[in-house]
């Protein structure tokens, strides 16, 4: 039995390149995000379908369009595409897209159903759940689709999973132990632990961007309110209080805030507040139902910039220099530059403590020169830049 999208509807239920081939870094703890726009799911045009939102409630702007329902968007680490549910083909399966709806792909086709896809943070991997094999279990496979895997197996029901930040931990509800608790695992599925423990329902964990924290919903106070816990379960905080319902928060990418659901204004909106409850604010406001916020997490903006000489003479050494920096305070120098002359690499080039560079190459023809970074993790971002060189 499946655990609807919307948490009411559980609680009704009693169940409680480099730029020429570019390849995102192994997973690795990340540094705080710029915050982007907010996914969600709502049933304003009758359907359930995927819209996006900037992070204030404005510019509302509707991705998917069928008479299926889509559901649970999750970003991908570099905020450029969107998996979700959707029972488009029968059965609920995985899918994905780009960032404004185009391409959408189904990555699953099992007999069964498969809900809630979310992302590794190092991009590879989607994790999701699936009652293929009966109940309900963690599963992961690539970001295409391929080497689906099984990581839990018992005969409860799993859901839920989120991805630690370093991606070495998948937290998940299980209902193992009676009623649903918030657990974690280990990327590979070993290592599962009880993480809360009370006699009410947890669920739908969200680590912090530090990996210091996860955000949940509990039912523990009688109705649905949004709680933090440190990330080995200690320190349980409840963060709204209210006689509404709390639920589906997803803590942005900057860790300043998490984004949730509330019907206390009468049906489901996207609401906001501060990581520790304070100043909550309703962002989206019409009589549908809007629910299952995920933040999307921006790539830091970074300048390369690159200076030459205009021409030199056949067979000279030309100096080639510039200066790489990033908005980003986590991004550490030195970095490494990659040379290229035309497309064939021309050596790396290595910062100083201030991002210049500086590098000497041999011209013997007319030569494009490009100077690309590829993404240090600490930096999180993409640059490029290009001269082109005339012989003399």
């Amino acid at each position: 039995m499946r655990i609807r999208s919307t948490t009411s509807a559980l609680l009704v239920s009693g169940i409680v390149v480099w730029m020429l081939a570019l390849v995102l870094a192994p997973a690795q703890a990340s540094p705080p995000g710029v915050n982007g726009k907010i996914a969600f799911q709502s049933d304003r045009d009758g359907s359930r379908e995927i819209y996006s939102m900037n992070a204030d409630g404005t510019g509302q702007t509707r991705l998917t369009n069928n008479s299926a329902s889509d559901e649970q968007p999750s970003w991908s680490p570099d905020g450029t595409m969107i998996a979700f549910e959707s029972n488009r083909d029968g059965n609920y399966e995985i899918y994905s897209m780009n960032a404004d709806g185009a391409n959408q792909t189904r990555l699953t086709n099992a007999s069964g159903s498969d809900y809630f896809p979310s992302w590794s943070p190092d991009g590879t991997k989607i994790a999701f759940a699936s009652d293929r094999d009966g109940t309900f279990e963690i599963y992961s496979m690539n970001a295409d689709g391929t080497s689906q895997t099984r990581l839990t197996a018992n005969a409860a029901n799993d859901y839920y999973p989120t991805w630690s930040p370093d991606g070495t931990k998948v937290a998940f509800a299980s209902n193992r132990d009676g009623n649903f608790e918030i657990y974690s695992m280990d990327a590979d599925g070993t290592d599962q632990v009880d993480l809360t423990n009370n006699p009410n329902g947890d669920l739908r964990p969200s680590w912090s961007p530090d990996g210091t924290k996860i955000a949940f919903e509990s039912y523990r106070d009688a109705n649905g309110e949004v709680y933090a816990m440190n990330a080995d379960g200690t320190s349980q905080t409840r963060l709204t209080n209210n006689a509404a319902l709390d639920n589906a928060p997803s803590w942005s990418p900057d860790g300043t805030e998490i984004a949730f659901v509330s019907d206390r204004d009468a049906n489901g909106e996207i609401y906001s507040m501060n990581a520790d409850g304070t100043s909550q604010a309703r962002l989206t406001n019409n009589t549908a139902n809007d629910a299952s916020p995920d933040w999307q997490r921006l790539l830091y903006a970074t300048q390369l910039s690159i200076k030459a000489p205009h021409s030199v003479t056949m067979g000279a050494k030309a100096t080639i220099r510039g200066n790489l920096s990033s908005a980003n305070p986590a991004c550490v120098f030195p970095q490494s530059v990659q040379v290229y002359k035309g497309s064939t690499p021309a050596g790396d080039s290595a910062t100083d403590a201030s991002g210049a560079y500086r590098f000497r190459i041999k011209i013997t023809k007319k030569t494009k020169v490009q100077v690309i970074f590829g993404g240090d993790p600490s930096c999180e971002a993409v640059a490029s830049a290009t001269k082109t060189i005339l012989v003399r």
